[in-house]
């Protein structure tokens, strides 16, 4: 049998996630980006072929709130996002490694067990523009991560073969119309909870209905 996965996921500090966000107010945002966070995390613990789900964050709220699902947490070093991924894939058990961004709420289990199968050597999925990585798998541990903007063509040209994959995977969010898109795909329950109550809160505050 097969190693099973180490899949390692980095969290920012709620208060600097999601900034491009525009229309929910701070605390918003912040709710958002946790139930983004907590359905990943959900969706990857629950793949049959995933040992453990490693949250790498420096935040006092989404630490505790994603361990409580069954994640460990790693203290997040500082560096950015690569230098969080080292120290995620350096805390994992030996065996596959892969990194899964936090932003992701229309991510689904069925669709994250079907890429890992398909990774049998280094692989990567692409976002829904093709310019960014929303995943990166390296069945033989050495994760090697290199993201940020224009992230595809850095792991793509670093040997990581770009795996088809559900539209649920490719789509993370960073806007609005991000955000609209994934609620279109069917987002998990905690992000559909949290993007109900922010629009009922717009629809008790009619100086907020105006905002686009």
């Amino acid at each position: 049998m097969p190693a099973p996965w180490s899949v390692v996921v980095p969290v920012k500090r709620l208060e600097a996630a999601k900034t491009r966000l525009v229309g929910p107010s701070p605390a918003e945002r912040e709710a958002l980006a946790l139930a983004f966070a907590a359905d990943v995390v959900a969706a990857a613990l629950a793949v049959p072929a995933v040992g453990e789900v490693l949250v790498v964050t420096g935040d006092p709220v989404a630490g505790p709130a994603l361990a409580a699902l069954g994640a460990r947490t790693v203290a997040d070093p500082g560096g950015g996002l690569d230098a969080a991924l080292r120290a995620g894939a350096a805390a994992a058990a030996p065996g596959p490694v892969a990194a899964l961004t936090a932003d992701l709420p229309a991510a689904r289990t069925a669709d994250l067990a079907a890429v890992l199968a398909a990774a049998r050597a280094r692989a990567c999925v692409l976002d829904a523009e093709a310019t960014g990585t929303t995943l990166l798998a390296a069945p033989d541990g050495a994760l090697r991560p290199s993201f940020g903007p224009g992230s595809a063509a850095r792991h793509v040209g670093g040997g990581a073969a770009p795996l088809p994959a559900a539209d649920g995977l490719r789509r993370d969010v960073d806007t609005a119309a991000d955000l609209a898109a994934a609620v279109r795909l069917g987002t998990g329950p905690r992000t559909a909870a949290a993007v109900a109550a922010l629009a009922a809160h717009a629809l008790a505050t009619p100086e907020r209905c105006g905002r686009g």
